[in-house]
This record gives structure tokens, sequence and C-alpha cells, in this order.
């Protein structure tokens, strides 16, 4: 039937899969973690090369009748993944190390946060959308600049040989507790530039803290009783979706971003019991390899390196970005662990670990970019930052660490 997108999709979708699985590999045996090779991917397939060199292909291996199928399915993974996300929350590793796990995650927030303002401000005039307020812009920059990949960071420390360690546990927990912060300050930002102003936003973030309140003190103990009378089927893997989806809707509705409302979902599931572990497991098997990669692809045929083009201007903002990204993350980490006692191979460590952005960062960015607070071209710098920054932490922990391992 003329029209019917489903061939397209047919198409599409395992080809997707099995290029970013390739680049999966590859990132792999060059010592990156997956979620390199597909964001790399994703950038290829859209017009920062496929489109470029070759727009027949890329237009019909990506037509334009598809993408919304794949934006739709893309955004359902990222959904889930995010409930995942805040499933691997562990907030028992703030035991005994509450005072440096404080001073390093505020310090990696605020440093990134100011720094980062200080250059959105004077970004603005050049990057900024016709229409978005100064504020807006500049306190989205500024959150863009602070969050860390919690999710990527995981696979790192473990792939380091570094999970469980004194130095893995004060890096997770930095994170968890700094991304927490950004994604607080977001509801700020989506508050903001849904034209609701200072007054929408306090209501909107008063509605979040009772949002917040009801699922840790309403939902949670429910799903603690729950999780004893689930059988080890798939019972909980429906129970599980349908509850990530009803919080996802609630925080849309009360103007936050539905993966808030998902991550949020998966902090209060309760942890230990088999029936919720496998049915997490089982989640993750599908979503993460089928759907996400999904989501990259859209995030890449957004990405155009040639917005950039011969623009001295546009370049030497892009390495400013990179540099005053990389000096506050890191620099921001590393200085307050140090003055927190922390040795000063292991303060490189996280701050090196903590500069990591990968995921969460082009979440922030699609978010961003969909409220129309960046353009096009700000986006295109803001992933390039996200991919080398999340490319160079690998590396930079092995050769720290090398000596003691």
């Amino acid at each position: 039937m003329a029209g019917d997108p489903l061939p397209g999709v047919l198409i599409a979708v395992p080809a997707v899969l099995l290029l970013c699985g390739a680049g999966a590999v590859v990132m792999r045996r060059c010592g990156q973690p997956a979620v390199v090779g597909e964001i790399a991917v994703g950038i290829l397939l859209g017009p920062s090369l496929l489109g470029w060199v070759w727009p027949q292909a890329q237009g019909w291996l990506l037509p334009a009748g598809v993408l919304p199928y794949l934006g739709v399915l893309g955004n359902l993974g990222l959904v889930v993944f995010m409930f995942l996300v805040g499933l691997e929350l562990d907030l028992g590793l703030l035991r005994g190390r509450g005072r440096t796990v404080a001073v390093v995650s505020q310090a990696s927030v605020v440093v990134p946060l100011a720094l980062g303002g200080l250059l959105a401000a004077g970004m603005y005039g050049a990057f900024a959308p016709d229409g978005v307020g100064r504020a807006e812009f500049v306190l989205f920059v500024a959150v863009a600049m602070s969050v860390t990949a919690f999710p990527v960071l995981a696979r790192i420390l473990t792939e380091q040989g570094l999970y469980g360690t004194p130095v893995g546990a004060v890096a997770m927990a930095s994170a968890a507790v700094a991304d927490v912060v950004a994604w607080c300050l977001l509801t700020v930002v989506v508050a903001v530039a849904g034209g609701n102003g200072l007054a929408g936003a306090a209501l909107t973030g008063v509605l979040a803290a009772v949002f917040l309140a009801g699922m840790w003190w309403g939902v949670r103990p429910v799903l603690a009783r729950c999780a004893k009378r689930w059988a080890d089927g798939g019972g909980g893997v429906v129970g599980l979706f349908a509850g990530l989806c009803v919080a996802a809707y609630a925080t849309d509705v009360i103007g936050v971003h539905p993966l808030f409302g998902a991550f949020v979902f998966g902090a209060v599931v309760p942890r230990g019991w088999p029936p919720v572990e496998g049915a997490a497991r089982r989640m993750r098997e599908v979503v993460v390899p089928v759907l996400l990669p999904l989501f990259f692809v859209g995030s890449g045929l957004r990405t155009d390196v040639g917005l950039l083009g011969g623009d001295a201007g546009a370049w030497l903002w892009a390495g400013a970005v990179l540099v005053v990204a990389v000096a506050a993350k890191w620099g921001g980490g590393a200085g307050a662990a140090w003055a927190a006692g922390q040795p000063v191979r292991d303060a490189m460590v996280l701050g090196a670990l903590l500069n990591c952005r990968g995921v969460t960062e082009l979440v922030v960015l699609n978010v961003g970019l969909g409220l129309g607070v960046i353009g096009p071209e700000l986006f295109t710098v803001l992933v390039l930052m996200a991919v080398v920054t999340t490319a160079v932490t690998g590396p930079v922990v092995r050769r720290l660490v090398g000596g003691d391992r």
C-alpha cells in the first residue's frame, strides 16, 4: 500500500542495529565503551557524512517518512533506558563516604555550571535561536556542561577493574548525585522555556517535589510489597514497563520531561528481589541493543558538522566549549577530591571519570533542541564535545591507574 511506512521501517531498523553493533565492536577493540561506537555510527549516518557524500543512499536507508517512527521507537527505548539507570542507582554507595561524595559531586556540578554559564553568556549572540531568552539559554548550556554519564561510567569502571574499589564507589556516588542535581535544574529550564516564567517554574518545582515524595513514601512501599508476591515470569516485565510509562507520563503532565519520571521510578523500585532483577535483565537485553541505537541515529541525523563549515569563529567556539567542559568537570572534580583528602592520583582519576558524558549528554541536548533553546549548530558543537570527552575517559583512566594494577 502506498505510503505504508512498514517496509521502510523493516529496512532501516536492522540496518541501524547492524551498523551500531559493528561500531560497538570496533570501539571495544580500541578500548572504548560500546556507546562511543554507537554514537559515532549515528553521526556518520546523518548529514555529517552519509547525507553529504551519498544523499541518495541516506534517503533510501532512512527516508523522511520513516524517521518519525524510528524516533518514537528510539524515545521509547530511551525512557526504558533511563528507568534502568535509576534502577542502577545505589544510594548505599554514600555510606561512609558522605563528606567526600558531597564535596566532589557538588564541585563537579557548580564549577561547570559557573564556567559554562559564563561561556554561554558570550555565545548567546552567535548561537541562541530567535526568541530564546538569555536566561534559559545560559542555564541550559550550563546544565549541559555539568552532566556525567552515570551508566557509561559504571561500564568503564567495570572494564578498568575499578568497580567496587574506594575510587570507583566515590565516582559512582558522585556521578549519581551530580546527575540528580542536573536533572532538577533541567526541569527549571523546561518550565521557563515552556513560557511559564519563573512563577510557572516554581509551580513545576513544587509539583515535581510532590511527585518525588509520592514516589518515595507512597509508591516505593507498595512496590516492595508487590515484589514479594511476583512470580519470576513475564508479569514482572509487564508491571515494570507499565509503571515506568505511567511515571513518565505523570512528569510530562506536570511540565517535567518524561525521562525524569522513568528515572525516578527506577530509583524507587526495590532491589535484590529475583523477580525484579530478572524482569529488569530481560528489559535490558531487548531495549539497550534494539531500541536505544535508534535514539543515537536520531541524534546523528540532527548533528551536522557541515553547519560549522569553514567558519573559523564557529570552530573557535567549539574549541572553547571543549576546553571549558574538560577544565570545569575534570578540574572541578579532581580539585574537590584532593581538597577532601584523596591522594593526587585518585583525585585525578575521579576528575577524569566525572568528565565522561556519553548518553546522558545526548539526552539533555535532545531535550534542549526539542524545546528550541539551542539550535542545530550549537547542538552539533555540544554533541562533538560529548563524544570527545567520553572517548578520552577510558584511555586517560587506564594511563592514570596503569602503574597500580
